[in-house]
């Protein structure tokens, strides 16, 4: 955002402050002013002179020799080959010797052209920096000499006090999308009053104000808006009698120094509206506004309009658009179109001023891949209670630089500004936040100069000793939709006030429990907790004989010091500290125990580094679960292995999003501690990640635990390896499955999981899911054998990816695919078909 610091100052004319200095001050209030630039720099030497006398060079054709008046009587001759050197009496620029002119890139010393002496040079707004590069583009036409009003000035005056707008500086100010008031120069006046201390009043029309009076306007054109959430309130005001030409050069100059090209007057006035406000506004030709009729509505079905760029696009019914009686003449907060635009011919105006919900525009410009001056403020959300005296500023401007006549009436459609947001704000939360205390009077003026309403509300006895602290009811304006909470506004008076008023105090220091930084720990304790699971806060040091007593080799790593002997060694497994917390439980009393821990496991290292290696330490899991399985209107049900089974499978799945798989632990695999009959290993794609089972009976008896439990044990870091598989979306199938059942006698050898895992693989492609619904043994079925049935459905694989592709099976291919899973599992583990 470009800032005028000339424009700034001169609406808060109690702002006696340096650009510097002012700039320092913005940064510091959070405005952050990136770089500042001088805009005329040119014209300080630059002096108005009255040309006396033009006679022709002597020797070069194209020349003349101008003898100017540089005041005071003193004349001089110099060599100029403008085409528009006025006659005599005429009032020019004259850079004097010396003078440091942008186009020659260095102090203007005397030359001779053609044999003729030249003591000086009259220089034009492209030479002075003005407007346009300092140097002629090819091509372009010679734009001559700056030829001044007459009576603008006597000679000898300096230009900066001649012309007004020729000299200004330039802030480049970094905005933050939060304030939205900053891309006005009114929200940045207001904001330097506030932080200067200084009184600050909008600029309000005098007599244009009197177009909200009437109903004139009525009879040239209607308004009506269609989609009231998208659009609150529209504004038009209409000018009539405009001629269209030329903007005055102080115009001119406060577009060009702030980055925008003039184009005639009634545009300019539009582009200041934007730069005084932050408003956008549009200007249509009124007589191309067909039907005479504005419509606020969302497009049509294949409407299209061609924008200003001279592009045709095609309208999404989410756009909204501002159409005439016949179709869209502008995509609303974004772009108007080339059909209503003004042009040399205009001599009817229609002004337009509304609030454009930002949701709405950031769509409709991210769509059309337009990001324009209009869109970039609606979407971060424009006052909507300035619309009125944005129109009667533009009506003002337009009658006296487009020489129009204001028709009186202002049409202001949609159901308008709602209500203003009420913030309570207490002095004692104030003062809690910023660690010092702020005067509450203070604090409201503060909020008063930024435009907020308080109200001070009487305290009330917060008891009978000890009234409660001052607090007000602050409305929110509305140039600032970035203010809803107390913190907000707190935030806004120590920002005034400033962050060096506040005193440099250490940070009070509190206990607090461990923090989990990783990712998938924290996502693990989640979802044991989601599974009924809770977290148990154990030591990391345990006894010696507690790990033997699992049957692991008591070869951790020792303390040097130890408090006691119970904690004398680093845990190389979570066990211990679960086990003791089951043991108290049900000394206690209580009996259901579903606990788990997730930390790290300190493994030394290894013996062939001659143990000068840092330990390892591996982030885990663990869980224990004992006691009874409770279902509601039944009694309650010893738990399982198939309750821990569920768990860690549960858990596993949960955590990464993907299938886990369970198969019997090996006996070389199995941990000491576990069951022979009753200990699972967990895998996901192939990598062992855990295992589960009943704890063995010497284990029990050990440590004494009352009971059996069941305990399941994740390795987090393989399991981070393996990644969490981010979710993604399958469409529900629209075609029917062809279902088949499949029971074999198989076995006791081999898992149900295998032979499952082998129907898939055998059915191929075609094969949704295996599921197993039945295991049997008895009558029929061989020793050492049982029956396993499964449920297999088939479905085009393309039924949930690809729809419009898709196909329904037929019965021959489906039934050529189940004797393929006959033949596999037949060939593969022995197993035939019950009869």
């Amino acid at each position: 955002m470009k800032a005028s610091y000339a424009w700034i100052s001169s609406l808060v004319p109690g702002l006696d402050v340096e650009p510097q200095e002012l700039a320092e001050r913005f940064t510091q209030a959070g405005l952050e002013v990136e770089a500042l630039a001088e805009f005329g720099a040119g014209t300080a030497d630059v002096v108005v002179a009255q040309v006396r006398k033009v006679e022709p060079h002597p020797s070069r054709p194209k020349l003349r020799l101008v003898t100017v008046d540089r005041g005071h009587g003193v004349e001089q001759r110099l060599v100029c080959g403008a085409p528009n050197v006025p006659d005599p009496g005429g009032l020019v620029a004259l850079a004097p010797l010396g003078a440091k002119v942008p186009a020659l890139g260095g102090a203007l010393t005397a030359r001779e052209i053609g044999g003729v002496r030249s003591e000086g040079m009259l220089c034009s707004e492209m030479e002075l920096g003005l407007t346009g590069s300092a140097k002629k583009k090819e091509g372009q036409a010679d734009p001559g000499i700056l030829v001044l009003p007459p009576g603008t000035s006597a000679p000898g005056t300096p230009l900066r006090t001649a012309l007004t707008g020729c000299h200004d500086v330039i802030f480049e100010i970094g905005l933050t999308p939060n304030r939205p008031d900053g891309l006005g120069h009114i929200g940045l006046a207001r904001e330097a009053a506030a932080l200067f201390g200084v009184p600050f009043e909008v600029p309000r029309p005098g007599p244009p104000a009197r177009i909200l009076d009437g109903e004139a306007i009525t009879r040239h054109v209607s308004v009506a808006v269609q989609d009231p959430e998208r659009c609150p309130w529209y504004g038009a005001a209409m000018v009539a009698e405009v001629t269209i030409g030329p903007s005055p050069s102080w115009v001119r100059y406060r577009l060009e120094s702030l980055g925008i090209r003039s184009i005639s007057n009634v545009v300019d006035i539009t582009n200041l509206l934007l730069l005084e406000f932050g408003h956008p506004t549009h200007a249509f030709d009124l007589d191309r506004v067909r039907g005479s009729r504005i419509v606020v509505r969302r497009a049509r079905a294949g409407e299209t309009l061609q924008t200003l760029d001279g592009i045709s696009r095609k309208l999404d019914a989410d756009d909204l658009v501002i159409a005439d009686g016949e179709a869209a003449v502008a995509l609303a907060g974004v772009m108007g179109g080339g059909e209503s635009e003004i042009h040399d011919a205009t001599r009817r105006v229609l002004l337009e001023c509304a609030y454009f919900a930002p949701r709405g525009v950031r769509r409709a410009s991210r769509r059309h891949g337009l990001h324009t001056e209009a869109s970039h403020r609606f979407e971060r959300g424009v006052n909507i209670e300035d619309t009125p005296h944005v129109l009667a500023r533009g009506v003002e401007l337009l009658t006296r630089l487009g020489g129009g006549a204001a028709v009186p009436g202002v049409l202001l459609e949609g159901p308008g500004p709602g209500p203003r947001r009420s913030i309570r704000l207490r002095s004692e939360r104030m003062n809690q936040l910023l660690g010092t205390r702020v005067p509450f009077n203070e604090a409201l003026q503060i909020l008063t100069r930024l435009g907020c309403t308080p109200h001070l509300q009487e305290p009330t006895l917060h008891s009978a000793a000890a009234p409660r602290s001052p607090y007000a009811e602050v409305l929110a304006p509305p140039h600032r939709p970035d203010l809803s909470l107390e913190a907000d506004l707190i935030e806004e008076v120590i920002r005034v006030r400033g962050l060096d008023t506040l005193p440099s105090t250490l940070p009070v220091m509190r206990p607090q429990l461990p923090r989990t930084t990783g990712h998938l720990e924290t996502r693990v304790r989640h979802v044991a907790a989601e599974l009924g699971l809770s977290e148990a806060i154990t030591y990391g040091f345990v006894a010696p004989r507690d790990i033997e007593a699992l049957g692991l080799p008591a070869d951790g790593l020792r303390l040097l010091n130890p408090l006691s002997e119970e904690r004398s060694m680093m845990r190389t497994t979570l066990l211990p500290g679960l086990l003791e917390v089951l043991r108290r439980s049900r000394r206690r009393g209580v009996p259901d125990v579903r606990m788990f821990t997730a930390a790290s496991r300190i493994i030394p290292a290894p013996k062939a580094s001659g143990g000068s290696g840092l330990p390892d330490e591996i982030p885990s899991f663990a869980a224990v679960l004992a006691g009874f399985r409770r279902p509601p209107l039944a009694p309650p049900v010893p738990l399982d292995i198939y309750d821990a089974k569920g768990v860690a499978v549960e858990l596993l799945e949960r955590v990464t999003r993907r299938n886990a798989e369970v198969a019997h632990q090996a006996a070389e695999e199995r941990s000491p501690y576990l069951h022979p009959r009753g200990a699972g290993q967990l895998s996901i794609d192939g990598k062992i990640v855990g295992a589960f089972g009943l704890l063995h009976p010497d284990v029990i008896e050990a440590l004494d635990l009352g009971g059996p439990a069941f305990v399941v044990e994740v390795d987090l870091r393989v399991l981070e390896g393996i990644g969490i598989r981010t979710p993604r979306y399958r469409g529900i199938p629209m075609l029917p499955a062809a279902t088949r059942d499949i029971a074999l006698v198989v076995p006791d050898e081999f898992g149900s999981g295998v032979v499952s895992k082998a129907i898939h693989e055998a059915a191929g492609d075609l094969c949704e899911s295996v599921t197993i619904f039945d295991l049997y043994r008895g009558e029929n079925i061989p020793a050492n054998h049982r029956s396993l049935a499964f449920h297999v459905v088939y479905r085009d694989p393309l039924a949930t990816t690809d729809p419009d592709r898709a196909r329904t099976l037929t019965d021959e291919e489906v039934d050529a695919r189940h004797r393929d899973v006959v033949k596999v599992v037949n060939d593969r583990f022995g197993a035939v078909l019950r009869g």
